[in-house]
């Protein structure tokens, strides 16, 4: 973007929610890059005349729960509505969808930015179907068709509106990350980009710079990753000030991003509400939630990411990065906190060094996750204990991890069935030190000579020959001794 211009950014989220069922009828909700097209279809969601829709129980309590997490003013009452457009993969041709009264609305997220925490107000939380999907084929001779695959139509979808408070592609980026996060915390959505389950659509303008009339806005359909989403973003807002730069205005309308070209495509004018005739869903009665409803969900939200990040940076005394590393993923952040809790001497820092340095690096070399490995945390805060005790040095320790992640065998059991407790009797290892350096001469002269670096090698000879359970510590404080 150019200098002298200030940026507004909104955005709107869709998330499926990972039901079993669809929105409106009991077809099963499938992974569309493994089930064949059409086949998880009936005549509901084919919209088909004479078929009734009934509400999925589960989709409103997945929605109540992030309209909850997101501190939002719920309503007690709210309508479905019929959003009229033509489109292939609108089978119906509308979407069953919330318009005049949302499910929830006034809502708050923090986000963090390398500036500090961002508050992005939300405007409205609401449930809708989702529509088909489209294939478009382009073949040899350059002709073209689309195929259309209506296994994704109803399925259940969250619409989550903000306020425009975003200003840089860094706060954008924060925002989403953010966003996405809780929605995993709440398991209502798995998060993954890659098979469409979050999808972006950008509402973007800009001003001169201390202006605070907000510029004419355009929207950005159908970004479907981080990065397409914000090289969009990024290009629109280059196209808007160099457009104002020179003299011309900026139109108010709907625009497609080109992958291939790397620019927005003017699509067709912005639609306003009128457009798409919205008016009350006949089929369906209004969707009454009760209080006490309300309150149990509440009860049973989980601890927000960014509360958490700020109760780990507090509590624990932890980089930042690390906390960010911890607390992105809920099943790390768990793992993590019930390690310290089995721990007898507690140490976040070691816990947080080893989780993130030796077990990641176990796990992403077997390709697993938290989730899936054999270490439970209280084997891993038993290791972490023998090492902070001495029992163990850091090499054995790194061994016995690699051997628990194999086999799921507890640490202690390990180390006693192998004989890997760590040796710091200072008899025992002096008689070892002795013998090495009898045994190399030369190397002890030239060290005496002034060779110092030799001082590591000596210290490996003396591991090597007690198999790595030699304390290091009265290794080198004998080796200094000695020579």
């Amino acid at each position: 973007m150019k200098p002298g211009y200030s940026a507004d950014i909104g955005l709107e989220v869709h998330a499926e929610l990972q039901t079993q069922s669809k929105m409106f009828c009991a077809c099963p909700v499938v992974d569309l890059t493994q089930t064949p097209p059409n086949t998880a279809v009936c005549p509901i969601c084919a919209g088909m005349p004479g078929t009734l829709p009934v509400v999925n129980a589960q989709a409103v309590a997945y929605a109540l729960r992030v309209a909850l997490a997101l501190e939002c003013e719920v309503a007690t009452t709210s309508r479905f509505a019929r959003k009229n457009y033509f489109y292939p993969d609108l089978p119906k041709g509308y979407q069953i969808s919330q318009y005049e009264f949302p499910l929830a609305e006034h809502g708050l997220l923090p986000a963090l930015t390398d500036e500090g925490w961002l508050n992005v107000r939300i405007r409205r939380v609401h449930l809708e179907e989702d529509t088909g999907k489209l294939t478009h084929i382009l073949k040899k001779d350059g002709d073209s068709y689309s195929l259309v695959d209506l296994n994704r139509a109803g399925i259940p979808l969250l619409e989550i509106v903000s306020e425009p408070d975003m200003h840089t592609i860094e706060q954008v980026r924060a925002y989403t990350r953010g966003l996405r996060t809780l929605l995993q915390y709440l398991e209502v959505n798995s998060g993954d980009l890659e098979k469409g389950v979050i999808r972006f659509e950008a509402n973007v303008s800009v001003r001169p710079a201390g202006s605070e009339t907000l510029g004419t806005r355009v929207e950005i359909k159908n970004l479907n990753s981080f990065r397409i989403m914000t090289a969009a973003i990024a290009y629109e807002l280059d196209r808007q000030t160099t457009l104002l730069d020179a003299g011309g205005t900026v139109a108010q309308e709907t625009l497609g991003w080109d992958e291939v070209q790397q620019v927005t495509l003017s699509q067709r004018s912005k639609e306003e509400a009128h457009d798409y005739r919205y008016f009350p869903e006949p089929d369906l009665p209004p969707l009454v939630i009760s209080q006490a409803q309300i309150d149990d969900t509440r009860a049973a939200l989980p601890e927000r990411p960014d509360r958490r990040f700020r109760r780990f940076a507090a509590e624990f005394g932890l980089e930042p990065y690390q906390v960010d590393l911890l607390t992105g993923d809920k099943a790390i952040a768990d793992y993590y906190e019930a390690t310290l809790t089995e721990m007898d001497q507690p140490d976040p820092t070691l816990a947080a060094n080893w989780i993130l340095g030796e077990l990641f690096g176990l796990m992403n070399a077997r390709g697993e996750t938290i989730d899936e490995i054999q270490v439970v945390p209280d084997s891993l805060a038993a290791l972490l204990d023998m090492l902070q005790e001495t029992t163990i040095n850091n090499a054995t320790a790194k061994n016995v991890l690699a051997r628990m992640i194999e086999t799921g065998n507890s640490s202690v059991g390990i180390i006693r069935e192998e004989g890997l407790e760590q040796v710091s009797d200072r008899e025992t290892l002096a008689r070892v030190v002795a013998a090495v350096l009898a045994d190399h001469p030369e190397e002890v002269q030239a060290y005496r000579e002034g060779k110092t670096v030799l001082h590591q090698w000596f210290f490996g000879q003396v591991m090597q020959r007690t198999g790595g359970q030699a304390n290091p510590a009265v290794v080198q404080d004998l080796l200094h001794e000695m020579l």
